[in-house]
């Protein structure tokens, strides 16, 4: 009766050693409350042209297009239900894009910041 019971413990604590961390490839202890349960990317992971945009953000500009800073209406819901005027959007350059192009940062009053690449369609929340 030992014997039988020995390896299904053993088979057990393989099991719980080699369960995943965090589904989205990051430390959970370093996701902020606002963003638990989104995707998620590292600033450092962003397209550089991303990474550009939140260095114009964190200075206040000069942003290069006329809606940066507008009102994010979040009609999409993909983001927490706020106020309106509590989101502000900004674009992410697109190498060869005739216009705008689809990938935009949006920010949150309470420090949020949100990526996407596919106008609205999802977000990642960015870990800075």
């Amino acid at each position: 009766m030992v014997l039988r019971f020995v390896p299904r413990v053993l088979l057990c604590l393989l099991c719980l050693l080699a369960l995943p961390v965090g589904c989205s490839g990051t430390d959970e202890s370093s996701v902020p409350p606002w963003a638990d349960g989104m995707a998620t990317v590292r600033e450092a992971d962003l397209p550089a042209e991303a990474r550009d945009t939140l260095a114009l953000i964190d200075r206040g500009g000069p942003f290069p297009y006329e809606r940066d800073g507008s009102v994010f209406g979040n009609f999409e819901r993909l983001l927490p239900t706020r106020e309106r005027g509590y989101y502000r959007e900004y674009t992410v350059r697109t190498p060869g894009s005739p216009d705008r192009g689809a990938r935009r940062i949006v920010t949150g009053r309470g420090g949020e910041t949100y990526y996407t690449d596919d106008h609205y369609d999802s977000f990642r929340a960015v870990l800075r």
